[in-house]
């Protein structure tokens, strides 16, 4: 049975996780979060939901896919609360991938700024695009605005 103590309204549930309903909405069709019904079909969250919730937004904050949060959530039983001990595993399990996501915004970062300065104006002479940069073979800059 649905206690008043135990189970918030979506609009509590939504205002104390700093989420939309929609969110909340969205969540629970993707499978991430789920409800309890009573009269009127009116969803009720229990408050654990709250931890799951917080687990999805951090995830989210690190760029992971909310089918990557799924996968990872359906590894807990029967849509369980994450608890310390899961959390540990499933963020230990998102390292690598974060780490590897951190090697390529640097290589990004360095790259695009050298290019910004290079003056090329042209996806083709981009070092990020043209690794072997054919249109170096003319110069340097705009070569193909100065024919």
């Amino acid at each position: 049975m649905v206690g008043p103590g135990n189970y918030m309204t979506i609009g509590e549930t939504a205002k104390r996780c700093g989420v939309a309903t929609s969110a909340l909405r969205f969540y629970e069709q993707k499978g991430l979060i789920r409800s309890a019904r009573v009269s009127g079909n009116h969803r009720r969250y229990h408050r654990s939901m709250i931890r799951r919730i917080s687990v999805i937004q951090v995830a989210q904050s690190l760029g992971l896919s909310l089918a990557e949060i799924k996968d990872a959530l359906d590894t807990l039983p029967d849509l369980r609360t994450p608890t310390k001990k899961d959390w540990e595993r499933l963020s230990a399990d998102w390292r690598d991938q974060l780490d590897q996501r951190i090697i390529s915004l640097s290589k990004l970062r360095d790259n695009l700024s050298g290019c910004i300065g290079c003056g090329c104006l042209s996806l083709r002479r981009c070092k990020l695009y043209n690794p072997d940069d054919i249109a170096a073979e003319s110069g340097a800059g705009p070569q193909f605005l100065f024919d």
